[in-house]
């Protein structure tokens, strides 16, 4: 049975935080603690009857995991995908509540999903889903509550028919209370770019530290969506080779560089990345195991597991994706001395802008690309820094210390609020 048949999601989410908990005296031998932020405080269930266009009615099941409130207020994604599931909302709401404290800003951890495939869906059946999922939960969220953003399948528009219906059910217009809008409907100005610059600084950072040159070095990514295509235009601007990408179904591998800009023209007009016909044409998965300095699985979860641990050649991995790689497929590529730097730091770049839109529209007062360019890097920045020395000083991974970095800012909170002693 392959390794991804028998994970599940939140129970692997709990490993990892018990991991941790076990390398942090705060908590090693403090059980309570652990059970207290090891469960989401709240899970949500609704069914969303959609009226399709051929007038027949569908019922699509949606989900809302609120996991800690400790930093206040709940802050995650919402995902559209027909493998949506109760157990990944769960973990993946755990994962937001130490994604926020890692990089130190006040929030707590949500996530939601609607099991659908939107592909199958018209444009006027996505928009009466969207609202549907908002009416059933409307009571939950909101700008001091809990801020939904876009995640996979959802875009800005998705996010603009979710602000508008949460706004008619209030009362009031309500732009905080949903990130990723459109620029008109209260977007960041420069948001598109910073969610792929984040992890940008995160790399260079930890490189930095690691005294190991970004320029020239070859990289690959897994999935060629839009964070994926922008980081790949910086990456190239830094000098860097990127001699991989895929998106959903295809890759394209060539160990002298590709063309982004030719790639980034073919996925504008929705064609797969097999139209580029200066590289080997792969299945998706495969261009995990292509030679590299530095891979980015940038798509959904488990990706690289125990079955295709042993073929990966890069020196350093980061995690754009959630949970790209399994349990036992971390434990060999650590065994191996090949680097990870974790998603819940790499990809925290994305919340880090989506606070900053969430700020914005609550105080009414935008700020310029430069300023927003400039807190992100001072931010991110210290974030990475601080999980590499503590990492590096007790001479164990970025994702432990991550963790308990994370942990110990949560634990304080719960504390001082009077959950925990």
């Amino acid at each position: 049975m392959s390794e991804i048949n028998v994970i599940d999601a939140f129970e692997n989410a709990r490993k990892q935080m018990r991991n941790a908990c076990d390398l942090y005296d705060g908590c090693r031998l403090d059980t309570n603690k652990y059970e207290l932020i090891s469960h989401p405080s709240r899970i949500i269930e609704i069914n969303i009857p959609v009226r399709m266009d051929n007038g027949s009615v569908k019922t699509f099941t949606g989900f809302r995991s609120q996991h800690n409130d400790a930093r206040w207020p709940f802050k995650g994604w919402i995902r559209f995908h027909q493998d949506v599931s109760r157990s990944e909302v769960k973990a993946l709401s755990m994962w937001m509540t130490i994604k926020c404290a890692v990089i130190d800003i006040p929030l707590g951890g949500w996530k939601g999903g609607i099991i659908v495939n939107p592909k199958e869906l018209s444009k006027w059946e996505l928009e009466r889903l969207s609202r549907g999922y908002v009416r059933g939960l409307y009571k939950y969220i909101g700008p001091e509550l809990d801020v939904p953003a876009p995640d996979v399948n959802t875009t800005p528009q998705i996010m603009s028919w979710m602000m508008d219906e949460y706004s008619t059910l209030v009362g009031k217009y309500s732009p905080g209370s949903f990130t990723g809008k459109p620029l008109s409907s209260g977007w960041s100005a420069w948001r598109g770019t910073a969610t792929a610059q984040g992890w940008v600084y995160v790399l260079q950072e930890i490189l930095g530290r690691m005294d190991i040159e970004l320029k020239w070095k070859k990289v690959i990514i897994q999935w060629a969506w839009n964070a994926g295509l922008t980081a790949a235009k910086i990456l190239t601007e830094l000098w860097v080779l990127i001699v991989g990408i895929s998106d959903s179904k295809w890759g394209v591998y060539n160990a002298h560089g590709l063309d982004i800009q030719a790639i980034s023209e073919l996925k504008k007009i929705r064609k797969s990345v097999t139209e580029y016909d200066n590289g080997e044409v792969l299945w998706e998965k495969e261009v995990l195991t292509k030679e590299c300095d530095i891979l980015i699985p940038a798509a959904l979860e488990n990706q690289i597991t125990i079955d295709n641990v042993d073929k990966i050649q890069a020196h350093i991995i980061l995690e754009l994706a959630n949970w790209p790689i399994t349990p036992k497929a971390d434990e060999v590529l650590e065994s191996k001395w090949i680097t990870v730097i974790p998603d819940i730091l790499a990809n925290a770049g994305w919340v880090m802008v989506s606070y900053f839109e969430q700020v914005q529209n609550n105080t009414n007062f935008y700020w310029e690309e430069e300023e927003i360019d400039t807190k992100l890097n001072k931010k991110i920045t210290v974030a990475a820094n601080s999980v590499f020395d503590t990492a590096n000083e007790y001479k164990t991974s970025l994702r432990s210390w991550a963790y308990i970095i994370a942990m110990q800012r949560v634990f304080n909170a719960m504390k001082d609020r009077g959950e925990v002693d």
